[in-house]
């Protein structure tokens, strides 16, 4: 087992309100994704609030909604996003969030145990957008590999 867990944030920005109309389905969806990546191989740990998601936190401003979660490796995520039913989902993603100009998404590893903070993963994405991919921080596309075991 490994020592390390890949820690994730994603962030987006409303279209509009999360009470509105428009944004019924995305709402009306939350519960079944978030327990489909709790059920998925490899998931770990996600941020949440007292009412199991993490849509009342706003770390990021008042309009964007935050997701962070820990997961046993970078393909267990990517089986997670890309090859389930959470596919649906990102599908419609223009209906419920504009489009963004920067990274929105970042991976980066953390020592199995450790719970990052928004803050910690502020930094990270703050990192990548100014450094582009490395070890401290790096996407799906140019994604690296959890640190080395230290021998003792």
């Amino acid at each position: 087992m490994s020592r390390y867990h890949l820690a994730q944030l994603n962030i987006a920005t409303l279209r509009e309100p999360l009470e509105s109309p428009g944004m019924a389905d995305f709402v009306n969806n939350l519960e079944r994704i978030n327990a489909l990546a709790e059920a998925s191989p490899g998931y770990v740990w996600r941020l949440q609030d007292e009412a199991g998601d993490a849509t009342a936190l706003r770390p990021f401003g008042d309009d964007v909604l935050v997701n962070m979660s820990l997961w046993a490796d970078v393909q267990s995520l990517s089986d997670y996003v890309y090859k389930s039913a959470h596919t649906e989902m990102l599908k419609r993603r223009r209906e419920w969030f504009d489009k963004v100009e920067q990274a929105h998404m970042v991976l980066w590893w953390v020592p199995a145990g450790h719970l990052p903070s928004v803050d910690e993963a502020a930094e990270r994405l703050a990192h990548f957008r100014e450094h582009g991919a490395s070890a401290h921080a790096f996407s799906f596309r140019h994604a690296f590999a959890a640190p080395k075991e230290e021998v003792a």
